[in-house]
């Protein structure tokens, strides 16, 4: 798909991966609406990305929000073409811990903002982009999920992440057999240690094993590398159906 005019809803697109990729979509040429919860970082980057950016405060768990999103991207910018998923959180608590067992309602949590959460903002941007008059190939929208390393080796108290981030993974393949019909392509990427936010407030004695356990280059990724195959998976019209790992070949140890 040609980036140039076509519009962007980007969740978790205030910060990190999201504010990367929304960035590199301006590049190209791309209208955006970035759905966020804090509305601070999303005035920021609204402010920093230009004119033909907008945001809207959104729970990607609740479906009246996500739908209200949806309409007023559409309202403003006439269609959506291309949906990025980035909202997520990060979890660690063992399955039984010094404290007693994990707690039941921390996995629903993890699980229904990582994965439902996911879910809910493809089928409602889904529905609006079979609207699109079909270009080459008959496409009409591309999806883009973000799922992550740990989805195949998760460690030590990541087992709700890794629930969480296994289901990105295992509905991928589904989905795109869903929406093909549609000529809406859905992929995800699964990256591994990135210098977001949340890692750079990371101690030394957590960042640098995971450094170690990348094997090339040996350093975290860059959010503009993530943006940079965020852009190719949009570029290149034969890609569906497939969970890319961006992760300089690391495979994460136990702990």
């Amino acid at each position: 798909m040609n980036i140039q005019d076509k519009v962007a809803v980007i969740t978790g697109g205030a910060s990190g991966l999201g504010l990367a990729t929304a960035k590199a979509l301006k590049e190209k040429g791309a209208k955006l609406m970035l759905l966020d919860l804090n509305e601070d970082n999303a005035k920021a980057a609204v402010a920093e990305l230009g004119e033909n950016a907008d945001y809207c405060i959104t729970n990607v768990i609740e479906e009246d929000n996500v739908k209200a999103a949806m309409d007023k991207t559409v309202e403003k910018f006439g269609a959506i073409h291309i949906l990025i998923n980035c909202a997520g959180i990060g979890s660690a608590s063992k399955t039984v811990g010094k404290d007693g067992p994990h707690p039941l309602d921390y996995f629903k949590l993890v699980i229904d903002i990582n994965l439902n959460g996911t879910f809910n903002c493809l089928r409602l941007a889904a529905e609006v982009m079979g609207k699109n008059e079909p270009e080459q190939d008959n496409e009409c929208g591309v999806v883009i999920n973000t799922a992550s390393v740990a989805a195949f080796d998760g460690q030590i108290g990541q087992a709700a992440y890794s629930a969480s981030k296994g289901g990105v993974v295992g509905m991928t393949l589904p989905i795109a057999r869903d929406l093909a019909r549609m000529g809406i392509r859905n992929n995800t990427i699964a990256p591994g240690i990135f210098d977001t936010p949340l890692m750079a407030m990371a101690p030394d004695e957590v960042r640098n094993p995971l450094i170690e356990m990348t094997q090339f280059p040996k350093r975290l990724g860059n959010p503009d590398e993530f943006a940079m195959l965020a852009t190719q998976i949009i570029d290149n019209p034969f890609l569906h159906g497939e969970t890319i790992r961006l992760d300089g070949g690391i495979r994460m140890q136990p702990k």
